[in-house]
């Protein structure tokens, strides 16, 4: 999964580098996590997209998309070549996920909304007794917005124990620090005061990720997972800075941070 990740954030670059560039930051932190969903936990079918017992995942943190698309490629959902066309009005790659990607659930992008969508989804598949498990990740900035809290209370009471969400906790978002907005602490408390099942993890430690992924309590309740993440994860001069946040690099400024990256796999 290493070589996965490393393959995955390349590609993040190479889009950041592209005409319209792209949110690098919060994409490379979100990587491992969703290297560690398509390539050992998540039941899917790259051939059969909308095979009816597949698990079901949502990007919340739609703005993280070139991540999404890179590991879809790497999963076999879409070419890798189509990487290229990112952003692009000849595309189908746009900015934020569109059902007209292979592999994605939900257009998601507008934050605070894919929470609320992972719920319809898991309540779906309990009631119709299947078993499609339904993953979601969230960007931790995103948790300042109440819908996020109002679908936690909806999932914690309809008891949907076959829904997982996901913090990417990287503690930047566009305009700073998490923590000097709208503090989000204790946040491990704030989800088991909604009912919900939490556990905190290194969010670039795949001996952490997975099993914490494959074996969620599940139940009657809702399992959430803290993954402490680094924003611009990989490339030692982005790590935790906001100015990576979105970025069009330049030639130059791709070339190096590429370096960087291989630098330190």
């Amino acid at each position: 999964m290493e070589r996965v990740a490393l393959a995955v954030r390349e590609n993040v670059l190479a889009i950041g580098a592209g005409p319209i560039g792209t949110h690098v930051g919060g994409s490379l932190s979100a990587t491992d996590i969703l290297v560690a969903l398509y390539f050992d936990v998540l039941r899917v079918r790259p051939d059969e997209p909308r095979w009816d017992d597949r698990d079901h995942f949502i990007l919340s943190k739609g703005h993280a998309s070139a991540a999404l698309y890179a590991t879809l490629a790497e999963r076999g959902f879409i070419s890798r070549d189509e990487l290229v066309t990112y952003g692009r009005a000849t595309g189908r790659l746009m900015a934020h996920p569109t059902l007209s990607v292979p592999g994605v659930e939900f257009a998601t992008g507008a934050l605070g909304h894919g929470l609320s969508l992972g719920v319809g989804l898991a309540l779906a598949a309990q009631r119709a007794l299947r078993p499609n498990r339904v993953f979601v990740v969230l960007g931790d900035g995103e948790l300042q917005e109440g819908s996020v809290w109002e679908a936690a209370m909806s999932a914690a009471h309809l008891g949907v124990g076959n829904l997982t969400a996901i913090v990417d906790r990287n503690r930047l978002q566009i305009n700073g620090s998490t923590e000097d907005r709208m503090a989000l602490e204790p946040l491990t408390d704030k989800w088991r005061a909604f009912g919900w099942d939490v556990s905190t993890v290194d969010g670039h430690d795949f001996a952490e990720l997975v099993p914490a992924l494959r074996d969620a309590p599940g139940g009657g309740r809702p399992s959430v997972i803290i993954a402490d993440t680094v924003k611009g994860r990989g490339v030692r001069h982005l790590e935790h800075r906001k100015q990576g946040h979105f970025a069009k690099l330049s030639p130059e400024a791709y070339e190096r941070a590429l370096a960087a990256l291989r630098a330190v796999a």
